[in-house]
């Protein structure tokens, strides 16, 4: 079975000639601000002006940095300064995990994991029975054995 999967899904379709459909839109864009700005301003404060204009029409139209284009780019420049930062970790030093490590261990009591014969004997007992007989030892000792997840 032929499957078709689609490659090159990053490259844009070339409108006129060489350039693409947000490169030309660009560039008229350009075209039309120039217009304007000849007709509303003198020669000399035209060229001030527009070669800056110019400048950046063309950098918005062709120029990719880090292979994105420049609109692009500027757009995140912007919401990075007013979305708020996420730190997701932050390393603690070696030293203060050794500290809190140290403070855990003291405070940890030591249980008393040894079972007398009689007790094993009465518990084998109150299984036996399926709980219908009860013992005061056992229930004593189920309830001071530490609770346990399995």
């Amino acid at each position: 079975m032929l499957i078709n999967v689609p490659q090159y899904i990053d490259v844009e379709d070339k409108i006129a000639g060489p350039l693409t459909a947000k490169q030309l839109g660009w560039i008229i864009g350009l075209g039309i601000t120039l217009l304007v700005l000849w007709n509303m301003v003198p020669a000399p404060v035209f060229f001030i002006l527009g070669l800056p204009l110019a400048i950046l029409f063309v950098a918005l139209a062709f120029y990719k940095p880090y292979g994105q284009p420049l609109g692009s780019f500027l757009i995140f420049g912007v919401m990075y300064f007013f979305r708020p930062k996420v730190y997701m970790w932050k390393r603690t030093p070696a030293r203060a995990v050794k500290e809190v490590q140290k403070i855990q261990q003291a405070q940890a009591v030591a249980v008393d994991k040894h079972i007398s014969a009689q007790s094993l004997k009465d518990l084998a007992q109150l299984l036996d029975s399926e709980g219908t007989t009860t013992n005061p030892e056992i229930e004593k000792m189920l309830k001071q054995a530490p609770n346990r997840k399995y």
